[in-house]
């Protein structure tokens, strides 16, 4: 019998791991959280699937994720993440990812937790839609506008309400697995 899958999951295996194990659970990490929002502000303008197969190479690029080790770029290092293939080779996207270290920094330096910062959006609980059809998922909440607002304000970018929303979706602040999904009920 074949799983029921949300209307955006392709039959790409890859995509469907993903839908399956990773979209939709709550993640509450900081510094996954803060991966995680960079990654999505890479999709701008792209489909998911180029930048979950590019991951990895995410990962490798910008040290783990690692705010501390990032915030240390320097132009030298922009230019030759410019130069790898293996990430989408946007300067104002590699920059931002950049930038969003140095706001991350900040705010936890003042003794934010980024955690309990972005799940406040939602209360601390994921907000559970029922969806039927890929017609009914929204592209911004109030809630985005708002996660995206804040974020600015802390000097990240990239994170408009649409990325946000997204975002929120991917780590499990939003559960938008269509009713129908076979993840509707893990989640």
């Amino acid at each position: 019998m074949e799983l029921k899958r949300c209307g955006w999951v392709s039959d790409d295996p890859i995509y469907q791991q993903y839908h399956d194990n990773v979209w939709g659970r709550p993640v509450y990490d900081p510094l996954e959280l803060f991966a995680k929002l960079c990654l999505d502000g890479q999709q701008a303008g792209l489909s998911w699937i180029t930048i979950l197969k590019k991951k990895q190479n995410y990962y490798d690029a910008f040290a783990d994720f690692i705010p501390e080790d990032i915030a240390q770029f320097d132009e030298q290092k922009v230019e030759a993440l410019m130069q790898n293939t293996g990430i989408v080779r946007n300067r104002l996207k590699v920059n931002s990812i950049i930038r969003n270290a140095k706001g991350y920094l900040k705010f936890t330096q003042e003794g934010g937790d980024f955690s309990e910062f972005l799940w406040s959006f939602v209360n601390g609980k994921p907000i559970v839609n029922h969806l039927e059809s890929m017609d009914d998922y929204p592209t911004q909440t109030p809630e985005s506008e708002a996660m995206s607002k804040a974020l600015k304000k802390l000097g990240f970018n990239f994170v408009g309400p649409t990325i946000c929303y997204a975002f929120m979706q991917a780590v499990g602040m939003v559960n938008d697995h269509q009713m129908s999904c076979h993840c509707k009920r893990k989640v």
